[in-house]
């Protein structure tokens, strides 16, 4: 057990480094990101490792993962993220344990998802995929005034902002770029929606250069991903 933690203690420092120094080439103060750290199909035991270790954003991106986490680890200081595609008939499911969800592309998902009567942060996931690419999943940009104000609608739930992937492929940094452009558009009619989640262990410079207020990084802090059981 002391050499995972040591593990996880060195690839938590390395990317702290990395926001760091991207954060200062962006000219961002490092408080302006938050470190989600994604402990998909990893043990329990790896998320208590690293709530020792001072982190308090994990995230899932599987509703079955995620509840059975969240009820091993109940009690811990810990802020549940869902991060992966939003089934209609599980959405239910992950807004009875989840504190933020980031992947809201449709509005059917609210319903469910309101109905639990609790708070929860809602991030909308808009496509940067070009025309016809569709290897991600997110709303196209045409699609969010609808859903930003059926959000806004609801009783329980809080529009925080946008989170996007970068397309299969594609260099991050353009992709960014445009997903710089596109939550610009989007905060003149949703200005308090100032979260922007975007960033993975292989393109958080970029996306920290673009005005990322949240990364969500798994491998480079617990390494490769375990094999599938």
């Amino acid at each position: 057990m002391s050499d995972r933690l040591d593990q996880l203690r060195s690839g938590l420092s390395t990317v702290e480094e990395r926001i760091a120094t991207a954060c200062a080439d962006a000219g961002r103060e490092r408080a302006e990101v938050s470190l989600i750290v994604v402990t998909k199909t990893w043990p329990a035991s790896d998320v208590r490792l690293l709530a020792d270790l001072g982190v308090t954003d994990v995230a899932e991106n599987k509703q079955q993962e995620l509840t059975a986490k969240h009820e091993e680890l109940a009690g811990l200081p810990l802020t549940w993220h869902f991060v992966g595609q939003l089934q209609s008939n599980k959405a239910g499911a992950v807004a009875a344990v989840a504190d933020v969800v980031h992947s809201v592309d449709r509005v059917k998902l609210l319903g469910p998802m309101d109905r639990r009567g609790r708070p929860i942060d809602v991030l909308l996931q808009v496509s940067l995929d070009p025309p016809g690419g569709q290897h991600r999943a997110g709303a196209a940009l045409g699609e969010l005034p609808a859903l930003a104000a059926a959000v806004l609608a609801t009783d329980h739930l809080t529009l925080r902002g946008l989170m996007a992937v970068a397309p299969l492929g594609e260099d991050p940094a353009a992709a960014f770029a445009r997903l710089a452009e596109i939550r610009a558009g989007f905060l003149e009619t949703c200005p308090s929606a100032t979260w922007l989640s975007a960033g993975m262990s292989g393109d958080l410079e970029h996306a920290v250069r673009a005005g990322a207020t949240h990364v969500r990084v798994g491998s480079a802090v617990l390494g490769s991903r375990p094999p599938v059981q």
